[in-house]
């Protein structure tokens, strides 16, 4: 539910005003265009990302149209979700990526963007059952935090089984949109409850701002292989506003108009090739760009 148009309006003000361009900044940080290869890798990844965008309930069949049989050799372990309260989610194995698979369902861009900007949410403390000898600074947006709880013990159980079935030690984490904001506080938690050994790669689709300053930093210091992909002027992940405190850890991957993908380093890195850059405000935004296409691949059905 949005707030009234005035307050919105005011929003979208002050959205502009904050995400101008920070030239100090700017100049500390760099960009560099990913190979065809670097890019292609991508490409599983994001079929798994649209699998769980296209998921319809919580009984996995891996039958969900192109984006499933992209992967045809995934085993599925388990899911979850009511698509309502808490996103559908799945966690299965694929024996060619050698990786357990965990992924979070997005949502209607509709739906999210009112979220993100009617203010009716607030910087919330994350749990320390679910998240043991975080620090108080850390604070994300208790939206994200509340839905990621609901199905937390149930993602972890079922990446246990997948783990120990196939004498695996590696886990990807994906996700789109609201799936993105999920999986990012999965590589927070789920290393916290699973052996030292176990490797982790999180690659975000449409990734909106999760947390603040304190969270983007123990991200970049503890989740060792990010990706947060954004396409051209998708306006979510610019979304909560950084004059309300939130900021995005570093890992950007900025898909140009031209189809080429830019790394972006930093944290919210303002040249003009990374999202910050370009979409300066949600006024530049477009969010038809947010579904795609990632190399070709759209995260919708």
């Amino acid at each position: 539910m949005l707030a009234c148009g005035l307050f919105v309006s005011a929003f979208l003000t002050a959205l502009a005003v904050e995400a101008a361009p920070r030239p100090a900044l700017e100049a500390r940080q760099s960009t560099a265009a990913l190979d065809a290869a670097q890019t292609a890798a991508f490409k599983p990844y994001s079929f798994y990302a649209g699998a769980a965008a296209c998921q319809a309930s919580s009984t996995l069949t891996w039958t969900c149209g192109a984006n499933c049989d992209a992967n045809p050799s995934f085993q599925p372990i388990a899911s979850g979700g009511d698509g309502d309260q808490t996103q559908f989610w799945y966690v299965g194995f694929d024996p060619i990526l050698s990786t357990v698979i965990v992924a979070h369902q997005g949502t209607n861009t509709s739906e999210l963007l009112p979220i993100l900007t009617d203010l009716n949410f607030f910087p919330d403390e994350l749990d320390p059952t679910l998240f043991p000898g975080i620090s108080t600074s850390i604070k994300v947006h208790n939206g994200f935090s509340e839905s990621h709880a609901r199905s937390a013990t149930a993602v972890l159980s079922a990446v246990q089984t997948a783990l120990s079935t196939h004498g695996a030690n590696h886990v990807t984490v994906v996700g789109f949109s609201l799936g993105a904001a999920l999986a990012l506080l999965d590589s927070v938690y789920l290393p916290l409850h699973l052996p030292a050994s176990t490797n982790f790669t999180t690659i975000g689709y449409g990734l909106p701002r999760v947390g603040n300053q304190a969270f983007a930093d123990y991200v970049d210091a503890h989740v060792t292989n990010l990706s947060r992909v954004n396409n051209k002027k998708d306006v979510i992940p610019i979304l909560p506003g950084r004059f309300l405190g939130f900021h995005h850890p570093s890992g950007e991957k900025h898909i140009q108009a031209s189809g080429v993908w830019i790394a972006c380093s930093g944290q919210d890195n303002t040249n003009e090739k990374c999202t910050d850059g370009e979409v300066s405000s949600v006024f530049e935004g477009q969010l038809d760009d947010h579904s795609g296409p990632y190399d070709g691949v759209y995260l919708r059905c």
